[in-house]
């Protein structure tokens, strides 16, 4: 367990780092990087603005930490889907997880990634492009998978390994955002299910 001792006005100020930052992670998650006020951190995390400083730099600092660590965590299912021994079986469950995902009622509703760079002002545009930069790098896992795949006969001849990869990431990031308006998990798996029946056969 990672602890913290700061020394704010005379007294010592401790709190759990790992438990700080699952916080921040959350509301992050919830309101996005600009909708999440500094005083909405502070007391969720309960510590002052000097404590947060010095535990985590910036407001900037502290997303991308918390960032790190939803990739690593709640989003780690992206990087394992690709292990599936089909194009298909790759795509129904990187769909299938994502539907069961983006409505857990245990965390907040759609993707921190999407919906993080959907909007933003002039004071996120590094955030966004980071954003931007971790959902590339997904559909980029994904089109060398196709590309495997292609090369191997599971998929046809004529196949668009990247327009593939984009297929399954324009998808994702829709039901990110239906998850937000409410879509519950069965409204995305029949998404996903219609996405699957036009998927392409191999050779």
């Amino acid at each position: 367990m990672t602890t913290d001792t700061k020394k704010i006005r005379g007294r010592p100020r401790v709190f759990d780092i790992d438990e700080a930052l699952e916080k921040a992670l959350q509301i992050f998650w919830k309101r996005g990087y600009e909708g999440a006020s500094l005083a909405e951190l502070t007391e969720a995390l309960g510590v002052n603005k000097p404590s947060l400083y010095a535990a985590f730099g910036n407001k900037e600092e502290l997303f991308m930490k918390a960032l790190s660590k939803y990739v690593e965590g709640p989003v780690s299912f992206v990087r394992q889907v690709i292990n599936e021994p089909t194009a298909r079986a790759v795509a129904q469950r990187f769909l299938y997880q994502a539907a069961e995902f983006l409505t857990q009622a245990s965390h907040p509703k759609g993707c921190m990634i999407v919906q993080g760079a959907l909007s933003g002002g002039e004071s996120a545009e590094m955030v966004k492009s980071v954003l931007i930069q971790y959902r590339s790098a997904y559909e980029n896992l994904l089109t060398q998978r196709f590309e495997q795949a292609k090369a191997e006969g599971d998929l046809p001849s004529d196949a668009d390994p990247r327009a593939l990869a984009k297929f399954l990431a324009t998808l994702h990031q829709g039901m990110s955002v239906q998850a937000t308006s409410g879509a519950d998990k069965d409204a995305l798996i029949a998404i996903a299910d219609l996405a699957l029946n036009a998927w392409p056969k191999g050779q």
